[in-house]
């Protein structure tokens, strides 16, 4: 049953109204502040993915992040440079070099840009309820599981934090309405460390984070047949996995706030933050499912200000208080990235009241979907993997009933 949310909420949620409002104000900022921290490490590990400085994936998921606050069609929805995208662009990184990332994402966000304006963004709308829930529980585990090389087989001192950092998150919300519980966590314990001098594994040791900001991103490479050749598999790659996990949050946020987006507006507005961000940061990105759960569900953000807000946090971590955020431990941070992980997996659907009540087929496919995510940590390959395994099931099972009918018809004439 679908619920309509009131105008009231909606024209809350809108950029003037929470401007007007001192209390949506500090909800949305502080939303944007523990988005901004928990991005961080995310984007630095996948510049070792896709084979990019750091520096270069921070600066461009602050494009990204600002410039979708302003274009994109899903207010809360965070944009910045992701793992999925990274693994398209790394074989093409190793094998001619970084200098061919730039004419990729240009004819990527090209790409994107046609996507939105024909209007094609529609068609995700069919994409089956199963194949959505698998993508949302393989969102969980891959969270889940990029976390656990911080904190297992640790010292006692990390596993602590960690177990800190679950209990404040968690028990925080009870007692501190007004600040959200990840940051109450992470500036307690990154101060502690801090303070009583212990040495564990930090945000800066993830990479590079000297301060200041880079310039235009140059072209190094000429702009002919040659160069087409080589980017274009990958240019068309990064447009489709980009659009198909963006457009898939945005349906996620869309249940989750219960309020309309603009798929389309969506899509164009992606294309063209994906140029800036070729042109100034130099690596495309899309939505980021895990920190759009920590805006939207643990920061309670619903406007455009809580992702703007993101924005101008990171630019000031990456720049003036590069210091500060090289001092977070990772391991604070990998534990509110696994209640993230928690939230995000729909338990709703493995439970045996729900496995008994829906036909096999679509347990099935949300199987599948799950299996071809996890083992690829490609959602687009399990996406797709999904929707084929919903086309060929019912054929198998309808083909299997026809062929036990047919053995049992002599059965019964004799």
């Amino acid at each position: 049953m679908s619920v309509t949310p009131s105008s009231a909420v909606v024209a809350d949620n809108t950029v003037s109204g929470v401007m007007r409002s001192p209390r949506l104000l500090a909800r949305e900022t502080l939303a944007g502040v523990i988005t901004a921290l928990a991005l961080i490490p995310e984007v630095i590990s996948f510049s070792v993915i896709a084979g990019v400085d750091p520096k270069v994936s921070l600066i461009a998921s602050v494009v990204l992040c600002l410039a979708m606050s302003v274009l994109g069609g899903r207010p809360a929805m965070v944009t910045a440079a992701a793992g999925s995208v990274a693994l398209v662009i790394g074989p093409m990184v190793h094998q001619h070099g970084v200098g061919y990332i730039l004419p990729a994402v240009i004819l990527a966000g090209l790409i994107q840009i046609l996507f939105g304006v024909t209007g094609m963004a529609r068609l995700m709308r069919f994409i089956p309820s199963a194949v959505m829930t698998g993508f949302v529980n393989a969102l969980g585990i891959l969270i889940f599981f990029a976390q656990v090389p911080h904190f297992w087989s640790k010292s006692p001192l990390i596993w602590g934090l960690f177990a800190l950092t679950l209990l404040i998150v968690l028990w925080a919300p009870r007692f501190i309405k007004s600040v959200p519980a990840p940051l109450i966590a992470i500036v307690l314990l990154t101060v502690f460390t801090v303070t009583t001098g212990q040495i564990l594994p930090t945000v800066g040791d993830e990479g590079s984070m000297s301060g200041g900001l880079p310039g235009l991103t140059q072209l190094r490479v000429p702009l002919n047949l040659d160069t087409l050749t080589i980017i274009w598999p990958c240019a068309l790659s990064i447009a489709f996995v980009g659009l198909m996990e963006s457009l898939l949050t945005a349906k996620l946020v869309d249940d989750l706030t219960v309020t309309p987006s603009n798929k389309n507006r969506e899509s164009a507005g992606l294309g063209i933050a994906n140029i800036c961000a070729g042109f100034y940061g130099g690596i495309a990105g899309c939505a980021m499912i895990g920190q759009t759960i920590v805006n939207v569900e643990m920061g309670k953000g619903r406007s455009r200000v809580s992702t703007f807000a993101a924005g101008v946090v990171l630019l000031l971590l990456v720049t003036a208080l590069s210091e500060v955020m090289a001092k977070i431990p990772m391991s604070v941070l990998a534990g509110i990235m696994v209640i993230v992980a928690v939230k995000t997996f729909s338990w709703h659907s493995i439970q045996p009241s729900t496995l008994s009540t829906l036909p096999v087929t679509e347990t099935l496919v949300m199987l599948v979907t799950v299996g071809a995510t996890v083992s690829t940590d490609n959602l687009a390959i399990g996406v797709v993997a999904g929707v084929l395994a919903m086309g060929l099931f019912p054929r198998v099972i309808r083909s299997k009933k026809r062929a036990t009918e047919e053995t049992a018809s002599p059965a019964q004439e004799k």
